[in-house]
């Protein structure tokens, strides 16, 4: 397991959102698709900004090459990082349900009997 020792790239305050991309592209996404399960130590880290959690788990929570949630471990976080986590994390999964539901109705729009009563005649 990788541990990410988020202090030494952000200091107190975790909000730059290009630092967390970099972080997401260059270790975190590289050793998940490798099947390597992560540890993100907050040890240190005051606060961190919805935008640069956003920026560095969003995408991979929204991917189907693997379960992100399952292979990532956030540890040391004070509860309002522990909250704004949970936050992203739940409307990162709500986005990738929200495309399957859409994904889903677009199948249907083909087919004029998906718009049909339950008798099959819309008349």
């Amino acid at each position: 397991m990788t541990t990410i020792e988020l202090f030494e790239m952000t200091g107190e305050f975790a909000g730059d959102k290009d630092v967390a991309r970099k972080i997401r592209e260059d270790i975190l996404k590289p050793r998940l698709l490798g099947k390597e399960d992560v540890a993100i130590d907050f040890a240190g880290v005051e606060l961190a900004t919805q935008s640069f959690l956003h920026a560095l788990i969003s995408s991979l929570v929204r991917t189907v090459e693997f379960d992100a949630l399952a292979m990532i471990e956030f540890r040391n976080c004070n509860p309002v990082v522990r909250e704004l986590i949970e936050i992203v994390a739940d409307y990162s999964q709500e986005d990738v349900t929200d495309d399957w539901n859409e994904d889903e109705d677009d199948d249907q729009e083909g087919d004029p009997s998906a718009h049909r009563g339950a008798g099959g005649d819309d008349r």
